[in-house]
């Protein structure tokens, strides 16, 4: 366990929540306490009093002129420098990206559902430890990608764009592996527009969705256990 056994929890949207990691949290004896993002809502944080802190996913970019995004990099910076272990997630990770000297770009094409992602050597002795083979299937949701300063480290990649690294104390994943059944079926109510935008049926989404949510949330407990031996 670690000093204080509290966790903080940032949503950028209601909708999206820290889903079956919630329960690894709770399981392990963790507080997780939950915000909704806002300039107030961040600034009367006190990180000494977590243990970790999580940055959930969202649809605005990290580019948009939000005061409280910009309130979220400080914190993330606020964390390297006390070493307060952050896991990002989706939005999350581009914020982690974006603080720690990347930039944060539209990319050429959107990932959207389900889709398989590479573990990298430097992945497979980190946060992917004791994943089974090279390649996993997961959830995606996003537009935006990012670069990062050589310091980072690359722990998965796709096709297109870095899926997930390490920079210091913090994780930053692209993908979704904290989605329930229920967060995919919210989605795809939530964010219909979109979907139609870019020509995507929902059958894509919810065929074998018990099989592929099961699947994930087997990766999702491993990936949760590395990262909680950052808080020990």
């Amino acid at each position: 366990m670690g000093h204080t056994n509290q966790i903080l929890c940032i949503k950028n949207i209601s909708i999206e929540t820290l889903g079956n990691m919630k329960s690894y949290l709770s399981s392990d004896g963790f507080k997780v306490k939950e915000i909704l993002a806002t300039t107030k809502t961040i600034k009367s944080q006190s990180l000494p009093d977590y243990d970790a802190v999580f940055i959930l996913g969202g649809p605005m970019s990290v580019n948009d002129n939000l005061d409280y995004l910009l309130e979220e990099k400080k914190l993330i910076h606020s964390s390297f420098n006390l070493g307060i272990p952050i896991f990002g997630i989706c939005l999350g990770s581009q914020l982690i990206a974006s603080s720690c000297g990347g930039k944060v770009y539209r990319g050429p094409k959107k990932e959207i559902g389900w889709g398989e992602v590479r573990i990298t050597s430097k992945g497979q002795s980190s946060i992917f430890d004791n994943i089974i083979g090279s390649k996993i299937r997961v959830f995606h949701w996003h537009g935006d990608t990012f670069t990062l300063p050589s310091e980072a480290e690359i722990l998965s990649e796709s096709d297109l764009y870095i899926q997930a690294f390490r920079f210091k104390n913090a994780i930053g994943i692209q993908f979704h592996l904290e989605v329930t059944k229920n967060m995919i079926q919210n989605w795809i109510r939530k964010y219909h527009k979109e979907l139609k935008k870019e020509n995507l049926s929902r059958d894509g989404f919810v065929n074998d969705i018990d099989r592929n949510v099961s699947e994930l949330e087997s990766i999702s407990k491993i990936v949760y256990k590395n990262f909680k031996s950052m808080i020990e």
